[in-house]
């Protein structure tokens, strides 16, 4: 029986270690959702359990818009370069922050859009609230008209408060425009 069991010991060992150096998450699987691309500063797509392509609307903020169309691209308008320069920022951002969790996100799913997007609040695999570090280095404003479906309303009111404070992003910038006011005033 003693000759039994140290071999079955080693081997069990020699697995723990060798789950350990690979990772588990090769064999538990990962957790979150991986991430097919970050559209912009404040919407990604990621693949749902059965491998379908999942837009995704970050819940409480509104951020920067992003170039869409070669004519956007192209425009030369002060308003149109001052949204499109931040909508950039942002989105890095939002990419680099992606990148740091592993290629993966954690949603919480809030509502859906009239667009048929999910609605949810974004969080990496370490737990950072994805909207909630764009509020603070002032990529992001919180979008009020939608806060009550918010369960992190006075996280990233506080967040945001914090950025205004210090002048950061958006906020250092005086000829920026609210995201919603410059899709009512100047995209057709």
């Amino acid at each position: 029986m003693e000759k039994l069991i140290k071999p079955v010991r080693f081997w069990l060992c020699a697995t723990i270690i060798i789950l350990g150096l690979f990772g588990c998450d090769r064999f538990i699987g990962n957790s979150g959702e991986p991430v097919e691309r970050v559209s912009d500063g404040d919407t990604l797509v990621v693949k749902d359990t059965n491998g379908k392509n999942l837009t995704v609307r970050f819940a409480c903020v509104d951020a920067p818009e992003i170039a869409h169309t070669n004519k956007e691209k192209q425009s030369k308008r002060t308003s149109d370069r001052n949204q499109f320069s931040w909508g950039v920022k942002a989105q890095e951002r939002v990419q680099e922050l992606v990148q740091q969790g592993g290629d993966r996100v954690t949603l919480n799913i809030t509502d859906s859009d009239r667009y048929g997007r999910k609605v949810a609040e974004v969080r990496l695999k370490n737990g950072t609230f994805v909207q909630q570090v764009l509020l603070q280095e002032g990529l992001a404003k919180v979008y009020r008209p939608y806060l009550n479906k918010c369960p992190s309303k006075d996280l990233v009111q506080q967040a945001e408060a914090k950025a205004k404070e210090q002048r950061l992003g958006v906020w250092s910038d005086t000829k920026f425009v609210n995201p919603w006011e410059y899709r009512s005033l100047y995209k057709k």
